[in-house]
């Protein structure tokens, strides 16, 4: 089973960037894309259709913002347009589609690097979507919960670790919020579970020559029930081809999907 996650950053633009054409020789079996920046109605090319899969969009009501989607090799027994909460579901920032007993889930957090209400209101987030994660985590499904988390989790996740203690995406309390997820709430990072070395970035600012000097940010994840973690086998950031700010980050599992 082959996961990928993108934030595509428009995913428009990265259409013209040559994503699709680099998506059809992937072989995945579910792709989830964050900040689409478009309204389903204006993908009307076919392009946003790919071959081989069928395509779940979850738009913001703001248009040119946020938003997810799927596409998902196997029909999905079925498909949740939002978490049941306003503030996650007006920007159209969770998508879950359901196989058997596994669920997939793209996810885009909040980012709270524009100004200190948007920090606020990630908290929010983050505050609401930690119990039901545990219960998620207890309820006997297994779960990939893939996408832009916004947050790098330790010193080894971002280059410039010093000079963005205070800086939204790597707050002391998000990186504790991060712990315990991986820890007592009972979710695991499938990317580490395979790859424990240091450099491994999906995010770079496209202020400076931060690409360039690789001085990135992993805030892009695989966060996974136990049972499929101990299935992840490989992990790979591609980054031969720039289709975002951000790197396709792709898992393969162990583990045969199983629907209808």
């Amino acid at each position: 089973m082959r996961i990928i996650t993108l934030n595509a950053n428009g995913i428009r633009a990265a259409a013209r960037k040559g994503f699709f054409d680099w998506l059809a020789e992937q072989d995945a079996d579910v792709v989830c894309i964050q900040e689409t920046k478009a309204q389903e109605h204006q993908l009307t090319d076919p392009v946003f259709r790919p071959d081989g899969y069928h395509c779940f969009y979850h738009d913001a009501q703001k248009k040119g913002y946020s938003g997810t989607a799927l596409y998902c090799r196997h029909e999905p027994d079925g498909v949740h347009h939002g978490i049941g909460w306003e503030v996650m579901d007006d920007e159209g920032r969770w998508l879950r589609a359901d196989f058997g007993d596994l669920s997939v889930i793209s996810l885009y957090l909040q980012s709270g690097s524009s100004k200190e209400e948007r920090q606020q209101i990630k908290f929010r987030a983050m505050d609401y979507l930690q119990p039901r994660l545990r219960d998620m985590a207890n309820d006997g499904r297994h779960y990939l919960v893939c996408g832009d988390w916004n947050i790098a989790h330790r010193k080894i996740d971002l280059k410039n670790w010093r000079g963005n203690q205070k800086n939204s995406g790597f707050l002391p309390e998000e990186r504790e919020w991060m712990s315990e997820l991986f820890g007592p709430v009972g979710w695991v990072d499938a990317f580490r579970r395979v790859e424990p070395g240091e450099e491994h970035y999906t995010w770079w600012s496209n202020r400076g020559r931060a690409w360039d000097n690789n001085t990135g940010w992993r805030i892009d994840y695989h966060v996974v029930t136990p049972a499929i973690a101990d299935r992840a086998r490989k992990v790979h950031i591609y980054k031969e081809q720039r289709f975002s700010d951000h790197a396709p980050l792709i898992i393969d599992y162990d583990y045969e999907i199983q629907s209808g």
